[in-house]
C-alpha cells in the first residue's frame, strides 16, 4: 500500500458517499468478484478508525444491507459495539456480536443487520466485511465487499500495508481513499 500522498481522495470523507454493492440474490461471492477498499485516515486515534467502521456499518444497514463487522480483539469489538449506540446523535444500527458455537442459522442471527465477531465466521455471506483485524479477514469467500480502515498509527500503517500485499498476491486491485474529517 502506499503512503496516503499516494491515495486518492473519496466521496467517502466525512459526509460524503461511498457505494456499497447492491445485493444480487445468490450470487457466490468469488476472489475475481471481490471488491476491496482501503480508507486511510490521517489521525492516527483508533477512535477515528472505529467512527468510520460506525458509519460504513450504518450506510450498510440503511441500504438494507448486511455487514460483518471482522476484529481480533474483542476488547476493542466491545469499545466499537459502545460506540455504534453513541457515535452520532439519532442514529441507530442494529447489530449483535457472533458468539463461537452458536447454532447457525437460528433466525434472530439471520435478522441482524449488523454482525460483530471476534474471529468467528458469519453463519450466512455478507454483503461487506468492515476489517478491523490485522490480518486478513479468514472469511473472504463470504462477502463480494470489504472495507479496510487505515489511521495514521504506524504498527496499523505497517498492518495495512501488508494486508493490501496480501490482497494484490490474490490477484485484488485494492483501491485506496483519504478520508478527512
Amino acid at each position: 500500500m502506499q503512503d496516503s500522498a499516494g491515495t486518492s481522495d473519496s466521496a467517502a470523507s466525512s459526509g460524503g458517499s461511498s457505494s456499497l454493492p447492491a445485493s444480487s440474490g445468490d450470487s457466490s461471492p468469488g476472489a475475481d468478484a471481490l471488491r476491496v477498499d482501503f480508507y486511510v485516515l490521517e489521525e492516527a486515534s483508533s477512535t477515528g478508525r472505529l467512527k468510520l467502521a460506525c458509519r460504513l456499518a450504518e450506510k450498510a444497514y440503511l441500504a438494507a444491507q448486511v455487514a460483518l463487522v471482522w476484529h481480533t480483539d474483542p476488547h476493542e469489538l466491545k469499545e466499537f459495539d459502545e460506540l455504534l449506540w453513541t457515535f452520532m446523535d439519532g442514529s441507530f444500527v442494529p447489530h449483535d456480536f457472533l458468539i463461537s458455537g452458536a447454532a447457525p442459522g437460528t433466525s434472530s442471527i439471520q435478522e441482524i443487520p449488523v454482525l460483530l465477531s471476534a474471529g468467528t465466521p458469519p453463519p450466512r455471506t455478507v454483503d461487506i466485511i468492515i476489517n478491523l483485524a490485522p490480518e486478513v479477514p479468514a472469511c473472504l469467500g463470504q462477502t463480494r465487499r470489504v472495507a479496510e480502515i487505515i489511521d495514521g498509527d504506524d504498527t496499523r500503517r505497517r498492518a495495512g500495508r501488508a494486508r493490501f500485499k496480501a490482497y494484490r498476491d490474490l490477484g485484488i486491485q485494492p483501491a485506496s481513499h483519504n478520508v478527512h474529517g
